[in-house]
């Protein structure tokens, strides 16, 4: 008798849009691992119920998306230190001697930047757009690429100044200037934006002036799919290079399956299916 495949699942609210399954499989099929992603939606006030009721079940791990991140990390014995400086993990593995949680939304951008957008971050300005929980997941990673400067701004500038101050031993590591305003002052003509905001979920205007991109900056709106596109619309017009975060997206996962089952896929072939797939 065949041996059941491992389980997974990725667990939000809303979940139903996750493209997660779609990734994971094709991970699976390239790496030749048994394996079966589903998505899980949660009660917005039943997550940890059912995070322990689908591990109980015998799963080896889950994804957390929105809302849920926040709470993931309290749950786990061992909390990675990058989960820790985020303050919030997107990934669960369920170790037999105690549960892991994990945060990949950093690195998942910063490969995404610098192997399929091919843009280097050393020694670049970076305008971070937004002090919440995407914010928080991938300010570590940014600032691990060493960066001139990673200036975040955000509606609430106290918001940003906290996410600043946390992540201010790291940045002198690294040798990274750290600073911070209101979405007003956000500075001018940096090399790379990113927009973290919730501004693309509710359908609202791009939240900084036009003033903070320059001919062939990067800007990269973390969303996908119809809520990314008007401000990869805003910045193309302004003569900025769009991106949106599909391929974070898939970078992320990628780290995840590699945390799970200690085999990296190749990203690229997927990224490229994935975008077809959402085409169709």
């Amino acid at each position: 008798m065949s041996k059941a495949p491992d389980r997974y699942a990725v667990l939000g609210n809303p979940v139903a849009h996750s493209q997660s399954p779609f990734i994971h499989a094709e991970f699976a099929r390239q790496t030749g691992q048994t394996l079966e992603y589903t998505r899980v939606l949660c009660a917005m006030d039943g997550f940890v119920e059912a995070v322990r009721a689908f591990a109980e079940s015998g799963a080896r791990g889950c994804n957390v998306t929105v809302p849920f991140k926040f709470q993931s990390g309290a749950l786990a014995k061992v909390v990675t230190p990058r989960a820790a400086l985020a303050q919030a993990a997107n990934v669960l593995r369920f170790d037999a001697d105690g549960w892991l949680a994990d945060n990949t939304d950093g690195i998942g951008l910063v490969r995404d930047l610098q192997r399929n957008a091919g843009v280097s971050l050393l020694r670049r300005r970076v305008l971070l757009v937004g002090a919440g929980g995407a914010a928080a997941g991938v300010m570590g990673p940014l600032i691990e690429a060493r960066p001139a400067q990673l200036h975040v701004a955000n509606r609430t500038a106290a918001k940003a100044e906290a996410l600043v101050r946390r992540h201010a031993a790291l940045a002198e590591a690294c040798g990274t200037m750290l600073s911070f305003s209101g979405l007003d002052d956000a500075g001018e003509a940096y090399d790379v934006v990113l927009n973290s905001s919730a501004s693309s979920l509710g359908g609202a205007a791009v939240p900084v002036a036009g003033r903070v991109l320059k001919p062939g900056t990067l800007a990269v709106d973390l969303m996908y799919g119809a809520a990314a596109r008007p401000f990869m619309a805003w910045a193309q017009a302004l003569g900025a290079v769009p991106r949106d975060g599909l391929g974070m997206l898939v970078e992320q996962a990628a780290e995840a399956f590699f945390l799970w089952r200690q085999v990296m896929p190749d990203t690229a072939p997927v990224l490229q299916r994935l975008r077809k797939h959402l085409d169709e």
